[in-house]
């Protein structure tokens, strides 16, 4: 199969094609030219503000396989990716079974071999994600394990994460924790401040954020090792990782494409589709947020795709479960109110991820397998329900003008043009 992308302008930071328009002739899965000339194609795509980048890598997502499949399953998972512009996404250990054994990793591994996009297994750091005793880790990495998360259950205990700290640094493994004090945070249903008063609701104090980014941080300066933080959301939080980074320690983080899209103030009362934990903080914190991606503070921009199925969000704010489905609209989001150039949000997308992970760089260059991104920067378009490839609907963003439009991806020999808005 040839497929031809005609007078893309190319985003690779690494390759002196940064920037330019070129046509890129795509052969049997790999990159057989790059350059001005029209070649012949079996499928051309000349659109309008084609733009191209090495294929973009999400660190935060979670599916229904196995166990949960009718809020997502693997297949539906991978679409909804593809749709959103990912080639790889990190799985999050929190299924039923837990990702904590050699054969969950292989089945994830397995599943994801004739899908668009690439699978990469988290496994969880404790047994059953429960905070108590450690898994398996050199197992689980030699098996496949990218990275190492309780995913939806944030280390608690300070001499589990310093054990977890020092044990993965037999292999140089990276420790994932969402930074989260679930004491101070029980039962809390939104940001604490003055909306969550105003509205009779059980705020989340951003202090819950910031005392354990700041014991993590402490952690890792005493033991070692590599920490990334995911879904940090306040501007203390940024602020104590900005002067980690300072002083030397391997210390990474993640933000929510969607945390800067609404603050408590903003948010509709009442609908569980603004229900995400972290929460959407206040106006202070997105300014913070902003000012972290612009300095490098923040290093990834990530889905934190978490579906759930109806039964799930048709409840009462407070019996409702938390996310956004967000896979497919990670980008567009991200682009429409973070106020970002391109360029940066597409190294935070692409090229930070896979340096974090430890993964090969993408280069875009002829000879190179294809593993690419294509997309439409300054398109306006709405999401819309039945247009979705994932099986759960719990968003905010449906119905909403987003900039930013996805027009596919390649990658493992396989075009995925995006029919899904």
């Amino acid at each position: 199969m040839k497929v031809l992308l005609q007078a893309a302008t190319i985003y690779n930071p690494q390759s002196e094609l940064h920037l330019q328009q070129q046509n890129i002739l795509v052969e049997n899965g790999n990159i057989a030219y790059i350059g001005p000339d029209a070649k012949e194609a079996d499928t051309v795509i000349a659109t309008d503000g084609l733009c191209v980048s090495a294929g973009w890598l999400d660190m935060h997502a979670y599916t229904g396989e196995p166990g949960l499949e009718y809020k997502e399953d693997l297949e539906s998972m991978a679409a909804a990716a593809a749709a959103g512009g990912f080639t790889e996404v990190v799985v999050l250990p929190n299924t039923e079974p837990v990702i904590q054994t050699k054969s969950a990793i292989n089945f994830i591994k397995t599943k994801g071999h004739s899908l668009p996009v690439t699978l990469l297994p988290a496994a969880a750091i404790t047994v059953e994600a429960a905070g108590k005793d450690l898994t398996e880790m050199i197992d689980l990495y030699q098996a496949g394990a990218v990275a190492f998360s309780d995913g939806s259950h944030p280390l608690q205990g300070a001499d589990v994460m310093l054990k977890a700290l020092q044990y993965l640094q037999t292999f140089n493994g990276l420790l994932m924790n969402r930074a989260e004090h679930t004491r101070l945070t029980e039962n809390g249903q939104m940001h604490e401040g003055e909306a969550s008063t105003r509205l009779g609701m059980k705020g989340i104090p951003a202090l819950a954020e910031e005392m354990i980014v700041t014991r993590d941080l402490q952690l890792l300066g005493y033991a070692g090792g590599k920490l990334h933080f995911s879904l940090v959301s306040t501007a203390a939080a940024i602020e104590a990782i900005r002067k980690a980074k300072a002083d030397g320690l391997q210390v990474t983080c993640d933000v929510a494409s969607y945390q800067t899209a609404f603050t408590d103030e903003s948010i509709e009362p009442f609908d569980t589709n603004y229900k995400v934990k972290p929460p959407f903080r206040a106006e202070a914190d997105a300014v913070a947020i902003k000012e972290g991606l612009a300095d490098g503070t923040i290093d990834a921009v990530v889905s934190a795709h978490t579906p759930q199925d109806v039964e799930s969000k048709k409840l009462e704010f407070d019996l409702a479960e938390f996310g956004i489905t967000n896979l497919e609209t990670a980008f567009a989001v991200a682009n429409t109110t973070m106020g970002l150039p391109v360029e940066t949000l597409v190294e935070k997308l692409a090229v930070n991820p896979r340096k974090i992970l430890g993964r090969e760089e993408v280069s875009i260059a002829v000879g190179e397998p294809a593993n690419l991104t294509l997309f439409q920067p300054d398109v306006i378009w709405e999401p819309t329900i039945n247009k979705s490839k994932s099986k759960s609907y719990n968003s905010p963003f449906f119905g909403k003008p987003l900039k930013g439009k996805v027009v596919g991806t390649i990658h493992k020999g396989q075009l995925v043009l995006n029919d899904s808005f």
